[in-house]
Order: structure tokens, then sequence, then C-alpha cells
């Protein structure tokens, strides 16, 4: 079964699904209430047309199997069309046993509450007169339904067995049918509110772009006099040795400030030009450690690789490089709080997914019930937004960012699918 998007999790084509499930149901159920009835009780009924009647919904239930499959979108017209064939075979299937009279006319009532739980109340009123329609024909026109021999009460014996027997059927149709129904609407209203989630998230996110951006405009003037102005303080005081090393130490500083700046605008317009990277792993892995060594010299970082996808050929996205520093400053700055520089970095494929594990010797997580909430760790430092913003990297290369805690720290698993990010 092809994808399908969170709107056809409840509605037509969740409808149309559970009436193929319902259909292949009816049609074991019908062939071998027939089949009983012929063969075992003997009654006189005409077998060819009720056996043609099952053959053409079988025809159907085929059709209708591969429109499921197809791409093209379904609407609640073509969920009726359904729904009127299905209920012109159960209606037919009536009129050569009884009509209104046989017990089994009250099937006619499940398409009512499937659409109920599914379509738009118009859709259900309309399927509630074809059903009504159906119900009344078959009152005043039907092949009454043959008696069994030796019968003295007229027959009412076997309808009430037959009433029995429908009240089990239509009791089981409708609450496992309709609980589906039910469990996929709440997966949709899940769906829904984890969205909500997200757009509050990137609404957060496109805030504090838009002041870093305006920052990192307002900083280059400032940080440009500083850059100029030190040179010449460095020569005014070239006496003084310690006041020099200062003044060199601190252009450094400013030197790197403008780097970060740099590299901001940079990555802004990688974003814009959405050209990803042509790196194989180990290439962008040695950038991204290069990189978080010259910004924390204080930490040990651990590599394990491996080594069978060392030479594995990607296509960087934008925004990989820095979730990824962003997850291994946070396991930096908790480690730091239990008075370790140990940071451990895993990278491995998993089936389809490339695998970037950062493991810490922090605090790890604020868990409720034993289980890690992403974003909410319980280190002091930073400004704790880089679990979230990693977290937006994946979700828009369509992988995921999974967190929790370890014997000693914590572990954050930045996962993603080979698809998105291999060189094809």
């Amino acid at each position: 079964m092809p994808h399908r998007s969170l709107k056809n999790r409840i509605g037509p084509f969740a409808l149309a699904r559970t009436l193929a499930w319902l259909r292949l149901c009816a049609i074991g159920g019908q062939s071998i209430a027939v089949l009983v009835c012929a063969l075992w009780l003997q009654l006189p009924i005409p077998l060819l047309p009720l056996l043609t009647c099952i053959g053409l919904l079988s025809v159907f239930s085929v059709l209708a199997a591969w429109r499921l499959r197809q791409p093209w979108p379904m609407h609640e017209l073509e969920t009726i069309a359904h729904i009127c064939v299905d209920t012109l075979v159960l209606g037919a299937l009536l009129y050569f046993t009884g009509g209104g009279s046989n017990p089994f006319a009250t099937l006619l009532v499940v398409p009512i509450a499937l659409s109920a739980a599914a379509l738009s109340i118009r859709t259900t009123l309309a399927v509630a007169a074809i059903a009504g329609t159906a119900y009344l024909l078959l009152m005043r026109w039907h092949v009454p339904l043959p008696m069994l021999d030796g019968m003295h009460d007229d027959g009412f014996g076997l309808h009430v067995v037959g009433m029995g027997v429908n009240f089990v059927v239509t009791a089981l149709l409708l609450g496992f049918f309709i609980n589906r129904l039910a469990r996929a609407l709440r997966m949709q209203q899940q769906a829904m509110q984890r969205a909500h989630e997200r757009a509050l998230r990137d609404e957060g996110i496109l805030a504090i772009a838009t002041q870093a951006a305006g920052a990192a405009h307002e900083l280059n003037t400032p940080l440009s006099t500083m850059r100029t102005l030190l040179p010449e303080l460095r020569r005014e005081h070239a006496a003084d040795i310690a006041l020099t090393e200062d003044l060199g130490l601190l252009e450094g500083q400013v030197d790197r400030c403008r780097d970060i700046l740099r590299e901001m605008v940079a990555f802004g317009q990688a974003q814009l030009s959405q050209e990803p990277e042509q790196l194989d792993v180990t290439q962008f892995l040695h950038g991204c450690t290069e990189r978080f060594q010259l910004l924390r010299p204080e930490a040990e970082l651990q590599l394990q690789l491996d080594e069978d996808i060392a030479h594995l050929p990607l296509q960087v996205p934008a925004g990989l490089r820095h979730a990824l520093l962003n997850l291994l400053h946070n396991a930096a700055e908790a480690s730091a709080e239990h008075d370790s520089r140990d940071v451990l970095l895993q990278v491995a494929c998993e089936g389809d997914w490339l695998q970037l594990a950062v493991i810490d010797r922090g605090p790890g997580f604020a868990s409720t019930e034993g289980n890690a909430r992403l974003g909410h760790t319980q280190k002091q430092a930073g400004l704790g937004i880089g679990l979230t913003l990693a977290e937006a990297t994946a979700e828009r290369l369509h992988g995921e960012l999974l967190t929790r805690n370890t014997s000693d720290g914590a572990m954050a698993c930045l996962r993603l699918p080979l698809a998105t990010v291999l060189r094809h």
C-alpha cells in the first residue's frame, strides 16, 4: 500500500478501505450462508442467481482493491458509488431470499453507521436514503423465502435463528470496523496536535533567526572597529609584554567572532540555494569535529566510525553540520557539569538509516516516568535551543531525533534516511 497523507487516515479513503475489508467478509459469509441453506438445509432457493451476485461482488472487490492502491485522491462521491454497489448486491441477495422479511435485511444499516463515522452529514443522509429506498423496495417486491419441510410455525423458528445470527454478525462488524475508524481519527488528532506544536516551534525558531540576522548585521561594525584598533594598541604598547599578549588574545577572539558571522552568512546563502555539499562520511565528520575542537578545545571528543561507511558518498544538506555541532556543544556542556570532558560520537548505519549518536557524561534529560523529554535537559549552561534546532533539521530531512538517558549521562541520536543524504 503506498504512503497516504494524514488526511486519508479518516474520511473517504479510510471508509473505502474499511468497505473493502467488509466486502471480503461479506463475500465469505454470503457464500457460506447460501451453500449451507442450499446443500445442508435443503432449502429450494435460486442458487444460480445468488452465486452470480456473489461472483459480481467478488469482481468488484478486486477492482476496488486495485483502486485503493492508486495515488488518485478519493472523494465522497466515489465512496458513495462503492456503497451503492454493495447495497445493490445485498439487495439482490435479499430479493431472492425473502426481501424485508429476511432477518439479514438489517445489514443495510451497516453502511449508514460507517458513513456517519467517516463522512459529512450530507453524504451520510444520502447513504441513509439509498439504504432506506432499498429496504422499502424489498418490502414490496421479493421472492418469498421457502420453508423447511415439516415446519409447523410458518418458519418463525428459522427466522428467530436468523435474527440471532444477524445480531452477532452486525455487532462484530460494527464493533470492529467502527473501532478502526475511531482509532484512525485519534491518530489524525494526535498528528494535528504534533503539527501544531511543530508550527509553534518553527515560529519561535524563525523569530530567533530574525533576531540573529539583525544582531549579526549590527555586530559587524564594532568588530571591524576593534579589528582596526587592536593592532595599533599592540604597536603602541609593545614594551608591555603582558598587555601585548592579552591584546593578541583579544585580537584572535575578534577574528573568531568575525569568522562566525561569515559562517552565518554562508549558511544562510546555502539554505537559500538549497545546494548540498558533496562529501563522504569521513570528510563530513572531519569538518564537524575539527570545528568542534576549535570552539571547544577543552572537550575530549572520541569518534567511533563504522569502517563500512567511512567512504560512503554523501550530499550533505544545509543545516546538517550545524545540527550535529549543536548536539556536540550540548554534550560538552552537560559533561562539564559532572566535571568530565568526555564526548562520544558514534556513527553507523542501521538498515536504511544513517545514525549520528552523541553521548555525554552529564546529568541527563529531565524525565517523566523514566522517559527522556526532548529539549528538557538538566544542564544549567546554554540557551536551551540546541536540541530544538537539531530536531527541526531532522524533521526537515525526513529524519528524527531520539533522546534517552544512559547509565552515566545521556544520548541524542540524529537518524536520517539514506535516501535523503546519499549522493545519487
